[in-house]
C-alpha cells in the first residue's frame, strides 16, 4: 500500500466522487496528493514490483511450493487473494529477461586479454593455443592420458582438470580454427555454385536451406572461428528460451484442451494453468541460470558439488511439479492424472523441441 500523503480535499481527482477514507469507493483511486517527494518514485516502484498490495509474496510462495494451488484458487473465483496470472507472468518474464541481459551465459572473449593482471579473463581457447601449452601438447601427443606431472602443470595454469585426455585438448584446438576453406555445404564450396544448383533443382525447403547456406558461406568468407559460432549459438539460444516459452503458451494450453473434457474445462481454464506453470518454469530457469553462474566463479569443489546437486534437483522438480499441479488443478484420479500428464509431457517435449530447433536456426542466421 502506498504511503503518499492523503489530500485534505475529499473529492476524487479521477471521478469526482466523495472519498471518506484513503481510496475512492467508486473508481478505487487512492486520494493522495498529486505532488510527492522525489523518493516516492523509488518507494512506489518497489511497492508495485514486490507487494502488489500484499499479494506478491503469498503468490510467490504458492507458485513455487504448492503446485496447482494458484490455478485451483483462481478457477474457483477467488481472484483477489493472489496476483492475477497474466500480471504474474509478465512480471516474472521481465525479471528473467532483465537478469539474462545483465549476466551473459558464456564468456565471448575470443581475443584474450593482453593485460597480465587480467590473465584469468583470457578465453580458454587462447590459453590452450599458447606456446607453452602447444609445447606440452606436442610432448605428450602419443599418450592416451596426461601423466601426473603434466596434469599438475596444467592445473597450475588453472586450465584443465587432471582427468583431461589428449583428444579433448585436440578438440579444443580444433574449435579455435576457422572454417576450412575446403569446407562444403550440401556438396558445394562456394555460394555461387550452391545458388546455381538451387536454381536448377528447386526444393520446397529452399526457404530454409538457402538462408542457412548463405550464412555458412558468409561466415566462411569472413574467417569466423568455430568457437565463435558455437558460443554465439549457445548464447542466443539460451537467451531466446523465455521468448520460446512465450510463443509456446497458446500451444501448450491447446494440448491441455485436447486431452481434457471440453464440457468441464474451457480453453480459458487451460490458459490459466499454463500461465501459472510457465511462470514457475521461468523462475526455475532463472534459479538454475544463477546457480550455474556461481559454479563458474567458485573454485571450491564441495560448493560446486552442492550447486550441481541443487541444479539437478531443480531440473527434476520441473517434471514433478507438472504432475502435482495437474492433479490438483484438474482434480483427476492419481493414475489417470499420471497417464494424461505423461502423454502431455511427451507431446509437448517434441513440439517444443521443434520450436527450439527453429530458434537455433534463427540464432545461427543472426551470427555476424
Amino acid at each position: 500500500m502506498s504511503h503518499g500523503k492523503i489530500r485534505e480535499d475529499k473529492t476524487c481527482l479521477n471521478c469526482g466522487h466523495q472519498v471518506e477514507e484513503r481510496f475512492c469507493p467508486h473508481c478505487g483511486q487512492e486520494n493522495i496528493e498529486r505532488r510527492q517527494p522525489f523518493y516516492f518514485l523509488f518507494t512506489h516502484f518497489i511497492e508495485d514490483f514486490t507487494h502488489y498490495d500484499g499479494q506478491f509474496w503469498g503468490t510467490l510462495k504458492n507458485l513455487l511450493f504448492k503446485p496447482g494451488t494458484l490455478t485451483s484458487t483462481y478457477l474457483e473465483g477467488k481472484r483477489q487473494k493472489f496476483v492475477p496470472p497474466v500480471k504474474l507472468y509478465i512480471f516474472v518474464s521481465f525479471i528473467t529477461f532483465f537478469v539474462f541481459a545483465l549476466f551473459p551465459m558464456v564468456n565471448l572473449n575470443f581475443g584474450g586479454d593482453k593485460d597480465s593482471k587480467n590473465e584469468s579473463k583470457v578465453s580458454f581457447f587462447e590459453k590452450v593455443k599458447s606456446p607453452q601449452m602447444q609445447k606440452m601438447f606436442d610432448s605428450i601427443k602419443a599418450e592416451r592420458k596426461l601423466t601426473k606431472e603434466d596434469s599438475l602443470s596444467i592445473q597450475n595454469l588453472n586450465l584443465l582438470p587432471d582427468t583431461i585426455t589428449v583428444n579433448e585438448i585436440q578438440g579444443a584446438l580444433e574449435m579455435n580454427k576457422k572454417i576450412d576453406s575446403d569446407a562444403e555445404y550440401g556438396g558445394y564450396k562456394t555460394r555461387k555454385s550452391y545458388d546455381s544448383a538451387a536454381v536448377k533443382n528447386p526444393s520446397s525447403l529452399d526457404f530454409i536451406k538457402i538462408p542457412l547456406a548463405h550464412k555458412f558461406f558468409e561466415l566462411k568468407e569472413k574467417g569466423v572461428k568455430k568457437e565463435e559460432i558455437i558460443l554465439n549459438m549457445v548464447e542466443k539460444s539460451f537467451h531466446n528460451l523465455p521468448k520460446a516459452l512465450f510463443i509456446y503458451l497458446p500451444l501448450f494450453a491447446f494440448f491441455l484442451w485436447i486431452f481434457h473434457s471440453k464440457k468441464k474445462w474451457w480453453y480459458f481454464d487451460h490458459g490459466i494453468f499454463t500461465l501459472h506453470y510457465f511462470s514457475f518454469l521461468l523462475l526455475n530457469i532463472l534459479f538454475i541460470f544463477l546457480l550455474a553462474k556461481l559454479v563458474g566463479v567458485t573454485s571450491f569443489k564441495l560448493i560446486n558439488l552442492i550447486l550441481y546437486l541443487t541444479i539437478s534437483a531443480l531440473l527434476l522438480y520441473n517434471i514433478a511439479y507438472f504432475f502435482i499441479a495437474h492433479r490438483r488443478a484438474y482434480h483427476a484420479h492419481g493414475l489417470v492424472s499420471f497417464i494424461i500428464g505423461l502423454t502431455l509431457l511427451t507431446v509437448n517435449f517434441f513440439a517444443f523441441m521443434i520450436l527450439v530447433t527453429g530458434l537455433a536456426l534463427v540464432s545461427f542466421l543472426m551470427i555476424h
